[in-house]
């Protein structure tokens, strides 16, 4: 084979990978517009979340001082903003955290389907006896107390879907929910205790990680 036959079948190669390039260029171009076009045509929003009120019926220091029980009901709200996406909540546990760690055992909630623009309201009851607690949670457990003011985190995990259309996209876990409240307490003998139970308007947004 001559040179100048060699040099021919290298420019026809880098023709061809040339073309090759291009055109998974274009096949990407096309794709990246499609994606911008639906997501300009649904403006996919997540839902809002909003804890409306708690009432907290106990919280106490019992059988020792790294040992919590606690009882209390929140009001959360979820409202979907989105006109043409809707959810479906496959799985959703909430629970009660003092200083990140878990107090109450997980409450499950009904799997539940929201429309276009709907709002669901849920008042779980998140309950936890004597619950064994890090020592330096009790220690600040009675700081708090010393302060007058205890500040509460309900979280809420589950698993989520979008329906856009007669397409439901697959699962999506849902990290975290996070509610924030603080309530005052008070002192007893036998160590902490919100006496009568305390009804709190709250009102508030939450963050959302989906």
């Amino acid at each position: 084979m001559s040179a100048k036959d060699c040099g021919h079948h290298k420019e026809k190669r880098r023709r061809f990978l040339r073309l090759v390039f291009a055109t998974f260029l274009f096949i990407l171009f096309i794709i990246l517009l499609t994606i911008f076009i639906i997501w300009l045509v649904l403006r996919p929003t997540k839902p809002r979340f909003t804890l409306q009120d708690a009432t907290v019926y106990q919280f106490n220091i019992t059988g020792g001082p790294n040992l919590i029980s606690s009882s209390l009901q929140v009001t959360v709200a979820s409202r979907n903003p989105n006109d043409r996406i809707s959810v479906y909540y496959d799985r959703l546990d909430i629970f009660a955290v003092y200083r990140n760690q878990q107090i109450t055992l997980p409450t499950s909630i009904l799997p539940t389907y929201q429309g276009h623009k709907d709002t669901i309201i849920w008042s779980p009851y998140l309950v936890g006896a004597a619950v064994p607690v890090a020592p330096f949670i009790g220690e600040a457990l009675l700081q708090d107390q010393a302060a007058g003011v205890v500040m509460l985190n309900v979280k809420m995990d589950g698993r989520v879907r979008w329906k856009v259309g007669a397409w439901v996209s697959g699962s999506i876990t849902c990290t975290s929910i996070v509610l924030l409240f603080d309530f005052w307490c008070q002192q007893v003998p036998l160590g902490l205790n919100v006496g009568p139970a305390v009804k709190l308007q709250l009102d508030r947004a939450c963050n959302v990680d989906v």
